[in-house]
């Protein structure tokens, strides 16, 4: 079976590749503004159609309750996946502009490697436990918890990373024993589509334990926050439509897992290796033209050695051009659509506003005629209060402040409506614990330590999300618990 779509890939809904109900958008390849084919543009009443076959299979199935089952077809799906590792590679680079390195680790072989831990962890799972006798009003009784599916899980998710987040999402779900209704944002419709096509094709999933919706109407995905037979409602995005699916939920008062922003802060200790450091700053900024919401966007150094950092991160900036995403030596390729690259090219110019100085970049690449791209970007002389220093860019940009002694470092890295990620680099243990103590953050790595793995939990405090996704966390998070007694 080839997986390049001719034309328009299809939904799947109910176990079957149909046509969406409002024909066909264009899928565009960011790195050369091309548009490269079409795919399914589903209407509000495929929507329904979806969200009515999973509720049907969540409640007349045994997909629930056959935890070996379930992680049968998720090995299957996995092990098909990988078979069409090349095609979904090239598709993937074409549909997303991430360079094409990254398809070796988190943009497409490691989420689907990933789905074998999830079929592992519906086999391993304790779905019981016993709590003894006791005595409640005099009576003895037996005691048992027991871990049930939460139902039908509305997963909606971006453009940046998307088998990552799709597998984050519907990997712990189906493990669980939930239904799935995916709705992939607009701009990578077909690293979902051809998903829904193995499984229809390659895969024993039952009709519709798993529902792949394009389209590109996000009307979808509100829909899918406030219909009472959606149980839960999975999302990835900004805090600011994160809010709106959290209000939309509360209607049905359905379970919400939001991951969302972040302006994370890199922290230099000033015992640190101070180029070793900024070069590995200057690094994660680029990768994949910045756009992931964990990417560490403030580096925040000593202020007595904030002129030296801000060469040494100019310098490193300068070695990451923007370049084309199927060259294997490509960090930064282009960010996902004009309107990103609009967004990403105000904020370098509110900066501006704010008294910043744009050390490097802030332009498009002058060698691109065609495509996303934005030079990678150094901003200095901003305060952390400064909207750029606060808000959410997402794309290939970094702002460097200086602190004043390790309290006013976590005071910085805290002075944020965001709790996603963080970095720290010194040599000092003590110091160093005392900063990963001190930030309020989901993920923190230390001298360059990589935190990400299926079996880790993701997530973030204050406006960065609720809940976790991925590990043994990220999987109850789709898992309701019931008590249950019993005299004896």
């Amino acid at each position: 079976m080839s997986l390049r779509p001719a034309s328009a890939s299809d939904l799947l809904i109910d176990g079957k590749l149909i046509p969406g109900s409002g024909g066909v958008f264009d899928v565009v390849n960011p790195a050369t503004e091309e548009v490269i084919g079409q795919a399914a543009d589903a209407t509000l009443d495929d929507m329904d159609s979806a969200i009515a076959a999973a509720r049907h299979a969540f409640d007349t199935t045994n997909w629930s309750r056959d935890a070996t089952f379930r992680a049968h077809c998720l090995r299957q799906l996995r092990d098909a996946l990988l078979a069409h590792t090349d095609e979904l590679r090239e598709l993937t680079v074409a549909e997303v502009g991430c360079p094409v390195f990254l398809t070796h680790g988190p943009q497409l072989e490691g989420p689907i490697r990933d789905l074998g831990y999830f079929a592992d962890l519906a086999e391993s799972y304790e779905w019981t436990h016993d709590l003894g006798e006791a005595k409640p009003m005099g009576i003895r009784n037996t005691r048992e918890i027991r871990k049930e599916a939460v139902g039908v899980v509305g997963a909606i998710t971006p453009w940046n990373f998307p088998h990552q987040i799709n597998f984050a999402k519907i990997g712990p779900a189906l493990a669980a024993g939930c239904t799935v209704v995916l709705k992939p944002a607009p701009d990578t419709p077909w690293c979902a589509a051809l998903v829904g096509k193995v499984i229809a094709e390659e895969t024993d999933f039952p009709p519709g334990v798993v529902n792949i919706v394009t389209s590109s109407d996000n009307a979808l995905g509100a829909q899918l926050s406030t219909d009472p037979r959606v149980d839960i409602v999975s999302f990835t995005g900004s805090t600011a439509t994160g809010k709106k699916v959290m209000a939309s939920a509360a209607e049905t008062l359905k379970k919400v897992f939001l991951e969302l922003g972040g302006k994370s802060a890199f922290i230099v200790l000033d015992d640190a290796d101070l180029a070793s450091a900024v070069s590995m700053a200057a690094f994660a900024v680029v990768t994949h033209a910045g756009q992931g919401c964990a990417i560490t966007t403030r580096l925040v150094v000593p202020s007595e050695k904030l002129a030296e950092a801000t060469a040494l991160a100019r310098d490193s900036l300068a070695g990451f051009a923007a370049a084309d995403p199927t060259d294997p030596g490509t960090i930064c390729g282009p960010v996902i659509s004009a309107t990103q690259r609009e967004r990403v090219e105000s904020y370098i110019e509110l900066a501006k506003t704010e008294g910043g100085t744009i050390e490097i970049g802030g332009t498009r690449p002058a060698d691109k005629e065609k495509g996303f791209f934005v030079s990678p970007t150094l901003i200095s002389g901003l305060d952390n209060s400064s909207r750029t220093a606060q808000e959410e860019i997402f794309g290939p940009v970094l702002v460097i402040l200086g602190y004043d002694g390790d309290d006013d470092a976590i005071r910085i890295a805290n002075d944020s409506p965001y709790g996603l990620s963080g970095a720290v680099w010194g040599t000092d243990r003590g110091r160093i614990n005392r900063v990963v103590d001190g930030v309020r953050t989901g993920t923190m790595s230390i001298n360059g330590g990589i935190w990400y793995s299926a079996d880790v939990p993701f997530g973030g405090y204050k406006q960065s999300g609720i809940g976790r996704e991925m590990g043994v966390a990220g999987f109850e998070e789709y898992l309701e618990t019931k008590a249950i007694a019993e005299p004896t």
